[in-house]
């Protein structure tokens, strides 16, 4: 299958998607993808029916102290999409509700406000989902409305983070978003060992 970039929600700064051997390197603007409406760069394709996406962020850049960079599920190309996202970010200074580097978080209806998923154990320290970039997994599987995400540091061990039911069309948009959450300033993200399975 072959994945595009899109810029969604109209950031200042255009993103970019450039294949490496086994994965892609992303350049994104934006000011966030949060509250009822998203800017950032989607390098995604359509997909139909359930699906596993796992990839190992090799490098994140700490442009801003909340820069997402992360896999989404996304009902359609507007910045007010239905949506799933499992996130890292750049390190793991406290941020909010949460000790670690790893986030996820769901809007549900169309132009709604994003409700965020925080680690069980908000304030654990050590966090229990650290990232240890060049270490730092992401996986999301789609069953039905179902969307599991788990976090691991091998990409062999995992830990699953949140089990959340979202309706999304069945034909959804699949891939890896970024945003920089700096209106005026790039983020570069590095994701490697990218795979993505359809179901049967």
């Amino acid at each position: 299958m072959k994945l595009e970039g899109f810029d969604v929600g109209a950031p200042d700064i255009v993103g970019s998607s450039t294949p490496t051997e086994t994965g892609f390197d992303v350049v994104a603007g934006g000011t966030d993808i949060w509250e009822t409406s998203d800017q950032f760069h989607f390098f995604c394709t359509p997909l139909a029916g359930d699906f596993d996406l796992r990839v190992r962020v090799e490098s994140a850049e700490l442009t801003h102290p909340y820069t997402k960079i992360g896999v989404m599920v996304r009902a359609d190309l507007q910045a007010d999409a239905v949506h799933f996202m499992q996130w890292v970010f750049a390190d793991n200074r406290a941020r909010n509700n949460n000790s670690g580097g790893y986030e996820a978080q769901y809007r549900q209806e169309k132009g709604g406000v994003c409700v965020a998923i925080y680690p069980p154990n908000k304030g654990a320290l050590p966090p229990d989902f650290p990232v240890e970039f060049p270490h730092a997994w992401l996986r999301v599987a789609r069953k039905a409305d179902v969307f599991t995400c788990w976090a691991s540091k091998d990409g062999e061990h995992w830990t699953v983070y949140t089990q959340t039911e979202l309706q999304l069309p069945q034909s959804a948009f699949v891939g890896l978003a970024v945003t920089s959450h700096e209106a005026h300033t790039p983020t570069h993200a590095q994701f490697r060992d990218f795979q993505l399975v359809q179901a049967n």
